[in-house]
Order: C-alpha cells, then structure tokens, then sequence
C-alpha cells in the first residue's frame, strides 16, 4: 500500500464515518510550502469511544496493525495512538484532540482541497500547521520542523494570518521561537 492509498483511505474513511479531521505535520507543511519525504501522515482527530468501534472496521487485522486498547485509551486522554501498514512500512499517527482552545479551532478552521491527485480531504490551516510545527520543535528540537514553516513561509506567505499566529503562539507558549523565525527570516 503506498502512502497515497493510505491517505485516500483514511480521508474517505473519516468521511464517512463523519469524524472531524484534519491532516497536518509533514504532509501538510508540504501542502502549503515545500514537500519533504515522509513515511507517516500525521491527522488530528475528534473520536469519540462510540465511534472507536466503527473506525477499528476500518483498518482491518489483515493488513494493518492498531490496538484497540491503545485507541480507547488515546480517546480517553486526548492523546496520540497509530495505525501501522507492516507490509509497506507506511503508518497514520491519528492525534486525538478536544475541542477548546486551539485544538478545536484547528478543525474549525481546517481546509478542504486536493491532498493528492484525486485524493480531497480536508488540511490545517497554514497558521495552524505552522503553529504545530512550532509545538513539535519545542518538544523536541528537530530542525526539520523550521525548515517545514520557512517552506510555507516561502511558498504560502501571502495566505498566513500572522496576527492569528501571534494570538495563539503565546497560548501555546511557543512565541519567542516564533518570533526568532522572523528574525532569521528578515535577516537573510
């Protein structure tokens, strides 16, 4: 399975579960900027334990590897669980989110286009992926994650609400990486 007939699946699949998502992470900083290699596609999601058994339909034992404890309990505490094609390699880390703050204005604010040739499903925003990547440096200074937002920054930069990132990168605590990414910007 490649990686663009897992997201085909899991974007159709959502759909018609009708669980709000959104694609974000490496594959969608490729959307707005400039694309990179990835093995995973990275989806925030609003599941609820109703709907846990429904979506476990979706990945069958077959050809994929997912826990249903890992899921149930990712539900439980709004945290991050994956979905494993062992054939391929290829997996979907699905982040499981409320919805207030930014989180829930992440999926409000979530755009539908063409992910893929002829794959549409819905994306973050470019704020909202930057803002993420922000949040994924900080935990864990990988450098992959600036180079990531001067890609949208570059490519996409007369769509970014740069006040919106403002607002929300002091929330989430993460503004002066923001601001020193400008820097670095302005300065080149």
């Amino acid at each position: 399975m490649t990686l663009g007939d897992l997201l085909r699946l899991t974007v159709e699949s959502l759909r018609r579960l009708q669980i709000p998502y959104a694609v974000v992470g490496s594959f969608a900083s490729g959307v707005w900027g400039e694309p990179r290699m990835t093995r995973d596609i990275d989806v925030v999601v609003q599941l609820g334990p109703q709907e846990i058994e429904d979506f476990c339909g979706v990945f069958s034992d077959d050809q994929f590897y997912l826990s249903r404890a890992a899921i149930e309990e990712a539900v439980s505490l709004h945290r991050p669980f994956n979905v494993i094609h062992p054939d391929s390699g290829n997996k979907v880390d699905f982040m499981v989110i409320g919805n207030s703050g930014w989180n829930g204005l992440q999926l409000s604010r979530r755009i539908e286009i063409e992910l893929a040739e002829g794959i549409t499903g819905y994306v973050a925003a470019p704020e909202d992926v930057i803002l993420g990547k922000l949040t994924y440096y900080k935990d864990g200074g990988s450098d992959k994650h600036l180079r990531d937002i001067a890609g949208i920054l570059k490519i996409s930069d007369e769509i970014v609400d740069r006040e919106y990132i403002n607002r929300q990168a002091r929330q989430l605590q993460v503004f002066d990486i923001w601001r020193e990414i400008l820097d670095t910007l302005r300065s080149s």
